[in-house]
């Protein structure tokens, strides 16, 4: 019985004879989702059940606060200003990534090595340490305030990660498709759109999905940028948009909270839907 229930296991892809590999599976996700969870029920509780038992289910449930919200026009302005600067930093990290990553991968030049280095070193570089000469440079250049000036820094910080992570596939594609290629009389541009582009798909959309979700959930850049560049509340991404309805719905705390669980839901459901993706590009990366 024992060795049928095992075996049966195994189909599924579980192994019962390491428990405590699940059990601390399951604490992990428990600590993870758990606050989720929290912060999305809560926002379904009236400020007085909720202060009365913080750790209680709603009682009784309802839909005001998150109604309140969806029919606020500043809160749709705030969804397309994060949608807009997300899917700006995607399509200018997986462009210019992928053409970056395909010299270094592929040509043979003097610095190449150095190039390389010099993008692995931009992980060490964080953004709290380039505020100050990021916020002046963009106020020469007149995008402060703007969401050019949120998406043109999020392309530059995100392009180490992107980098490291498709030279190895770009690296892995082996040399005898170019050579055949080029005798078929396509050019090293034809090659890299033909038949480069289509090879390292998984690898862009790894990086793709690390550059939307990490342009979403991003705040930092978002308040020097978009707050103290003078831009409207409207024009905030949904992070600044939560910390501006949480200043001035300070005592809403069931609002707030049904505020942010709205601003955090696309970024969840896109971060889940991609996973797979996400995953299969990294190990790539790591074989090539």
């Amino acid at each position: 019985m024992t060795a049928a229930l095992q075996h049966r296991a195994g189909k599924r892809g579980i192994d019962w004879s390491q428990p405590i590999v699940y059990v601390v599976a399951l604490v992990v996700a428990a600590i993870a989702i758990g606050p989720v969870l929290y912060v999305a029920i809560a926002g379904f509780r009236t400020n007085p059940d909720f202060f009365a038992d913080p750790a209680g289910l709603p009682n009784p449930w309802v839909f005001d606060n998150y109604a309140r919200i969806l029919g606020d026009p500043r809160f749709w302005n705030q969804v397309l200003a994060s949608t807009v600067t997300a899917l700006g930093t995607t399509l200018g990290v997986m462009l210019l990534g992928v053409m970056a990553a395909f010299v270094i991968a592929r040509y043979d030049f003097r610095g190449r090595n150095f190039l390389y280095a010099l993008f692995t070193t931009g992980l060490l570089f964080p953004l709290t340490i380039s505020i100050l000469p990021l916020t002046v440079l963009l106020r020469q250049l007149n995008l402060f305030g703007s969401w050019w000036g949120l998406i043109i820094p999020q392309v530059a910080f995100a392009l180490p990660t992107t980098i490291i992570i498709l030279v190895p596939f770009l690296r892995a594609i082996p040399g005898e498709l170019e050579d055949a290629a080029v005798v078929d009389g396509t050019t090293r541009i034809g090659f890299f759109w033909r038949i480069m582009l289509p090879l390292s798909m998984p690898g862009l959309m790894t990086v793709g999905v690390l550059a939307f979700v990490g342009s979403w959930n991003a705040y930092l850049l978002p308040l020097f940028v978009l707050q103290a560049g003078g831009a409207r509340p409207e024009d905030y991404t949904l992070p600044l948009g939560v910390q501006f309805f949480s200043t001035a719905y300070g005592q809403d705390t069931t609002g707030v909270l049904a505020y942010t669980s709205l601003a955090m839901l696309p970024a969840i459901l896109f971060f889940t839907l991609a996973e797979k993706r996400i995953v299969g590009g990294l190990q790539g990366a790591v074989k090539g």
